[in-house]
């Protein structure tokens, strides 16, 4: 029998632990894009003006995707050598004190510049940790799955941003219901704070699941021929490098509207004249609907190809991205809800839901954790980390209510993400097949 061929009863505990755990990673760290988009502007950049500070707050959000790609070099060899498990519950660590570190740091006002640099310095902790902790909880999912399960397993870990989100944004918006004064001086605190009790959930979670038994078996296989094993990252720099620019830039445009949606998409709404409020609960909505889309468009993704979908998502997105800043502009919210319905739970997850998969497969089982890692963690650091930014920039730019110049940057990006997916058959299939072989090669 296959190694990878588990019990129902097992398979259910993997996959609820590797959505539990990267939830509970991403709540951590997509809450500090809604904080950053409403909050650490005036209370860690105050002596900037309203603009430049929104563009400083964003670049330190940058900085902690900027960080994704380290968090995944440093824990992706560790995770091929020592094992999947031991880098999650590490991770865990990581971001849940990280978090409540964020929570607990006095204002500019305080302690002048030395706050907004305590920030930096959080903020790339947490882009470390969940940099590491994507490519464990997919691999976790995918690696006790079977083959023909493989997407709608591994996706377990892609509902988990969405899902981290959607929970980051409920919290935020309650403590947003506050008085402005006693919300500004401590209730945006309490979500970070809150990060400590959810941690040990996850933490009780994730101790309980069996290590993969994929990496296992590499393990059983490795010391059996007394082979000696190659460093994962120069395994992956030598064997795999068109698969890691390939994946990178085939996936870059989901990266892009999530995080455009999630962040710039706010205060966009609330100076076209939504109230704060409003637009929080129509993302909370539609993130609760996107924990659902992101598994239905892997499961297609296994019945009619990775690729057929994700190019599918892309042209969507491309196509629609004008329209969508159009409605957010809109003084109805009827609009404004299916713009971010349209966005994310549909066009989005069309590209992010087969995203673990199609990563994962390019790699075989002894550095798939380290190339895994670094191709999603490099594609989110360049669509949803500065993307932001720039667009916040070329906002300002058109006098802050033409979003054209935005457009046509989701545009551009949607064609590179094209080209990647339609690049040249022949050595991105080579690539590809190999991981695929390497991969069942260990699993059968």
């Amino acid at each position: 029998m296959s190694v990878n061929t588990p019990t129902s009863a097992r398979m259910k505990s993997v996959l609820f632990s590797s959505f539990m755990g990267s939830a509970i990673e991403f709540y951590d760290f997509l809450l500090y894009g809604l904080a950053a988009s409403v909050v650490f502007a005036p209370l860690y950049f105050a002596n900037l003006s309203p603009a430049m500070g929104m563009i400083a707050s964003f670049a330190t959000l940058a900085v902690g995707y900027l960080a994704r790609p380290l968090g995944g070099l440093i824990f992706g060899p560790f995770g091929d050598r020592l094992g999947r498990k031991k880098m999650l519950v590490l991770t865990m660590l990581m971001m849940g004190g990280a978090s409540f570190c964020i929570g607990l740091i006095p204002t500019q006002a305080a302690i002048g510049q030395l706050a907004p640099l305590l920030l930096i310095v959080l903020r790339v902790i947490q882009g470390i940790a969940v940099g590491g902790e994507w490519g464990g909880a997919a691999l976790m999912a995918m690696e006790h799955s079977t083959r023909e399960r493989r997407g709608f397993s591994a996706s377990f870990a892609n509902m988990g941003g969405p899902a981290g989100a959607a929970l980051a944004t409920a919290v935020f918006s309650l403590c947003s219901m506050m008085p402005d004064e006693a919300f500004m001086s401590w209730g945006w605190r309490v979500p970070f704070l809150l990060s400590a009790a959810l941690v040990a959930i996850g933490l009780f979670v994730r101790l309980k699941v069996a290590e993969s038994p994929v990496f296992l078996e590499a393990q059983r296989q490795a010391a059996s021929s007394h082979a000696r094993r190659r460093n994962p990252i120069l395994e992956v720099v030598t064997k795999y490098p068109r698969a890691v620019i390939i994946a990178c830039l085939a996936t870059i445009m989901a990266f892009a509207v999530q995080s455009l949606l999630a962040t710039f998409a706010v205060p966009y709404a609330v100076a076209s004249g939504h109230s704060r409020s409003e637009v929080l609960w129509i993302s909370l909505a539609t993130q609760v609907i996107h924990v659902f889309t992101i598994p239905m468009f892997a499961a297609l993704s296994d019945r009619i190809g990775r690729r057929k979908v994700m190019v599918a998502g892309v042209i969507g997105m491309t196509l629609m991205i004008h329209p969508i800043w159009l409605m957010v502009a809109s003084d109805n919210l009827l609009l404004l809800f299916l713009a971010f319905l349209i966005g994310n739970p549909v066009l989005q997850a069309m590209v992010y839901g087969p995203t673990a998969a199609y990563i994962s497969e390019m790699f075989g089982a002894e550095s798939r954790y380290t190339g895994a890692s670094l191709a999603y963690q490099l594609s989110s650091t360049l669509g949803g980390g500065l993307v932001p930014l720039a667009a916040t920039a070329l906002l300002a730019a058109r006098g802050g209510n033409d979003p054209v110049y935005v457009s046509a940057l989701v545009m551009a990006i949607g064609l590179v993400s094209l080209l990647a997916l339609f690049a040249p058959a022949r050595g991105y299939k080579d690539k590809t097949q190999e991981g695929a072989k390497a991969a069942v090669s260990v699993e059968s």
